[in-house]
């Protein structure tokens, strides 16, 4: 009898434990309505500038739309989250839509991702194509067209698989294939300049660690080759195609 009673105080102490552990705590990095807390760059732009009304937020949901260019003309987007992260997950729902902006490049399709550990995007230049950054890609598919979703792509950087240091500009991850306008759940678990995760929908899909500078470095870039990146500021792209974002959230991670 005092066994079963002590059997059932331990469950029950357990559960409450379970039961009164606190929650984690996201912190909305989009708030629905306005773009309040992002700062904007476009290649041939200054900063804060949102050329042809690119990047807007409609019933809800932050787009980036071509609907007022004629033709894209390497105007490649970035929309920047105002404070920097090292360790943290990150939470992004996304979908493409539409068709493609007449003139974009023919690997913009369906392309769009996140961009994390960025350099600041107040020393961004004029016409700087990409941030100093670790990108996570996202690609759509098509009946014809079948592609990995949340791959790595390393614009002026480089990663580290097992023992090899990457230089290959995008490595794939093994997720499953998505199609049309389906909204994708996108997922970084990142530990500073250590290991970082990719997830599609709540399955790992990615390993990679070490992100560090490495390759052609844009013009007036003080960092060395090889320097460790720790931390930086988290964007989402505008590469041609439209796509949109309806959730946006952060975890910071405590070490």
């Amino acid at each position: 009898m005092i066994r079963k009673l002590l059997f059932f105080t331990t469950i029950t102490l357990l559960l409450s434990s379970c039961s009164t552990r606190p929650k984690e705590q996201w912190i909305p990095l989009f708030n629905g309505e306005n773009l309040d807390g992002w700062v904007i760059k476009i290649k041939g732009s200054p900063l804060g500038e949102n050329y042809k009304n690119t990047f807007r937020v409609e019933d809800g949901i932050m787009k980036v739309s071509f609907s007022e260019y004629d033709s894209f003309r390497l105007e490649f987007g970035h929309i920047y989250y105002m404070e920097p992260f090292s360790s943290y997950k990150l939470r992004v729902e996304y979908r493409f839509t539409g068709e493609q902006c007449p003139g974009g490049p023919s690997w913009g399709f369906r392309n769009s991702g996140i961009m994390f550990h960025c350099q600041d995007p107040a020393t961004i230049g004029l016409n700087q194509d990409w941030p100093v950054s670790i990108e996570a890609q996202f690609l759509g598919s098509t009946a014809e067209y079948e592609t990995t979703t949340m791959n790595v792509c390393t614009p002026h950087t480089h990663i580290m698989i097992d023992t090899a240091l990457i230089t290959d500009h995008c490595t794939s991850s093994y997720s499953k294939f998505f199609y049309d306008s389906a909204w994708v759940t996108a997922e970084l678990v990142v530990y500073g300049d250590s290991i970082i995760h990719h997830l599609v929908d709540g399955d790992t899909v990615l390993t990679y660690k070490k992100p560090q500078i490495g390759g052609d470095l844009p013009e007036g870039f003080s960092l060395a080759q090889g320097t460790p990146l720790k931390e930086g500021y988290i964007a989402l792209q505008s590469e041609s195609h439209p796509v949109e974002f309806r959730k946006v959230e952060v975890l910071k991670i405590k070490q």
